[in-house]
């Protein structure tokens, strides 16, 4: 059924919201970008120059590259362990209900929150962790010194407290293949590995492709933990781009620079989720183009 122009207006309320939340606010900050602009002046003209800027700074493009160390290494990472549990979850296991209650859990608490309670646990002079660690024989992790331990630090705790959305995601979407194929498969003698990569596997890409996008799109902007946990300490080795963006709109009131900042991490989200977002067309509605 093709639209017409009672569909349209329809959605056209919905339509004009999503225009006026998200479409206007982008095209000030982009005009925004283009100006000098601070507290208490008037905004000025300024081309392409805070772009110049931006680009040609040192901490942008450490910033940069932290932040897509950081966010392949959470998304593959929740996705791997998502995808087990998810698959372990749809087998047997005992007390479901409250096992998959237990999953959810970490999504429930504020990142606030989450940042407090891993800074008590990994703190490098008493928390729980590091003491289990010493206990094993094993160094404490040095957050609050050494930036890659403050970035690993990062990771895992993102991971944990966002790897909820992703299981659930994919646990649904396990649910949802029937369980004829696999008596099927059974049938013919087919190992369990086999019913994976034969089964699950095909029929959970486009659950896959959905939980890579969004969780790149979050991702990408992973300002609380950095910002709670280290402040992008020290020496700014730990920085992000959400924290760059934050220093320079709040820290230097330089609010050109911090747009231009905005829409560059605009256009980087968009170029490491666009394979993404094209394989899952491809992979859903190919069948309706053909």
């Amino acid at each position: 059924m093709k639209p017409d122009r009672r569909h349209w207006l329809m959605v056209s309320p919905a339509q004009a919201l999503l225009v006026l939340v998200l479409f206007v606010p982008a095209l000030y900050v982009f005009w925004l970008s283009l100006t000098r602009s601070t507290y208490g002046k008037s905004p000025e003209w300024a081309g392409l120059a805070n772009y110049a800027t931006v680009l040609g700074d040192p901490y942008f493009w450490r910033a940069l590259w932290n932040t897509a160390i950081v966010v392949n290494t959470i998304v593959f990472m929740e996705f791997a362990l998502a995808l087990g549990v998810a698959v372990l979850f749809a087998g047997w296991i005992p007390w479901r209900k409250w096992m998959i209650a237990m999953v959810l859990a970490p999504y429930a608490i504020t990142e606030v929150v989450s940042v407090v309670i891993w800074k008590f646990m990994m703190d490098p002079y008493g928390g729980p962790i590091t003491n289990a660690l010493a206990t094993l024989g094993l160094p404490p992790l040095d957050w609050s010194v050494e930036p890659s331990h403050g970035l690993a630090l990062v990771i895992v705790l993102s991971v944990w407290h966002h790897l909820p959305f992703t299981f659930i995601l994919l646990y649904t979407a396990l649910l949802g293949i029937p369980r004829d194929l696999y008596e099927a498969a059974q049938v013919d003698g087919a190992s369990a590995w086999k019913q994976f990569i034969r089964i699950t596997i095909p029929l959970l890409v486009p659950a896959m492709l959905v939980a890579l996008v969004f969780r790149y799109i979050f991702a990408f902007r992973i300002f609380s933990e950095v910002w709670l946990l280290t402040g992008g300490g020290p020496a700014r080795t730990t920085e992000v781009l959400a924290v760059y963006l934050y220093r320079h709109a709040f820290r230097y009131a330089d609010f050109g620079a911090a747009a231009a900042t905005g829409w560059l991490m605009l256009l980087a989200s968009l170029l490491m989720g666009a394979w993404y977002i094209h394989l899952m067309y491809k992979k859903m509605f190919r069948h309706d183009a053909s």
